[in-house]
């Protein structure tokens, strides 16, 4: 009796791996749902590189102006340099482990629903670290030639949407008076205060040039700056599970924290090794081990660009 003879669907042109294509699949639906979930990713800088443990980034002061007295001999101004840099804080991972039994026993497809779980706890994961770190920016003291950051008080941000447009265009006004620039300018805020800020009409009225519609539900500008909604601003003491970087560790008290407004200059992040997906079948354990992961770092770039919102 003979064989006979199988088609492998994960063969790529009939030969090599039996799971290449599968492979394939799989690590695009990782960076699709990657994308969707992630809010801060064109919203600051961010720079690979090939190789190394770390990116420096040249910071400049700015030159002065005088008058010049007939016969004195000129001998030039002095400009302050400056650098920050920021380091690779680690390999994020996020596992899952499917069992060749339980796949062979389920009626539906589970991979690709745990691609897009991978994916969006990386983004999360990003973007929480982005918003520390422009937090704690706005905390972080004056480094000549740069500016110290600010935090605004607003104890009914997030349940008075008057109140929060308010507050947003005294950050505006802050923006200004440092001559920080007009384009490039978010504020991050709960899904609660969004929708506070929606019921407050002057923020979408037309005739006042306002950004948004109340049917939809949103808002866009206020005071000129990007409104974002977001889970994934931090609320609590955190003190573990974060690692050292270049300015400090990622962690800190954030329980009064309930928006920040910033420029996109004002947090950078370094790309080591960007988003892939490795997948493994392990004979020993019957079971597939998939492996979504990159290495980056984040850290504070211009502090005069960022402004807490904090209830006290």
């Amino acid at each position: 009796m003979s064989n006979a003879v199988v088609s492998n669907i994960g063969q790529a042109a009939g030969s090599g791996s039996t799971t290449a294509l599968f492979l394939k699949v799989f690590s695009g639906e990782v960076l699709t749902a990657f994308e969707d979930a992630q809010s801060t990713a064109d919203k600051h800088v961010v720079r690979s590189i090939s190789s190394g443990q770390s990116a420096q980034f040249p910071v400049m002061g700015k030159a002065t102006a005088s008058y010049h007295t007939a016969g004195a001999e000129i001998t030039g101004g002095s400009i302050t340099h400056n650098e920050r840099v920021i380091s690779i804080q680690g390999l994020l991972i996020a596992p899952t482990f499917i069992a060749k039994i339980d796949e062979a026993k389920n009626h539906y497809d589970v991979r690709s629903q745990y691609s897009k779980e991978c994916g969006n706890v990386l983004a999360q994961t990003m973007d929480k670290h982005v918003y520390q770190q422009i937090i704690n920016a706005s905390r972080g003291g004056a480094a000549a030639p740069q500016a110290a950051g600010a935090q605004i008080i607003d104890a009914d941000f997030v349940t008075n949407g008057a109140s929060a447009a308010a507050t947003i265009f005294s950050a505006a006004q802050k923006m200004d008076e440092a001559n920080i620039p007009e384009n490039d300018r978010y504020c991050a805020v709960s899904p609660a205060a969004y929708y506070a800020l929606v019921q407050t009409t002057n923020v979408i009225n037309r005739d006042w040039g306002g950004k948004g519609a109340y049917a939809e539900g949103e808002v866009l500008k206020v005071a000129g700056i990007h409104i974002v909604k977001t889970n994934n601003l931090p609320s609590t003491n955190i003190t573990s599970g974060v690692l050292d970087g270049s300015d400090g560790n990622l962690g800190g008290n954030y329980t009064n924290t309930v928006g920040a407004v910033w420029h996109k200059s004002c947090v950078g992040t370094v790309k080591l090794m960007d988003l892939a997906v490795e997948m493994e079948y392990d004979v020993r354990r019957q079971g597939t081990l998939l492996v979504a992961k990159y290495a980056m770092g984040h850290g504070i770039l211009r502090p005069d660009a960022a402004f807490e919102i904090k209830t006290q």
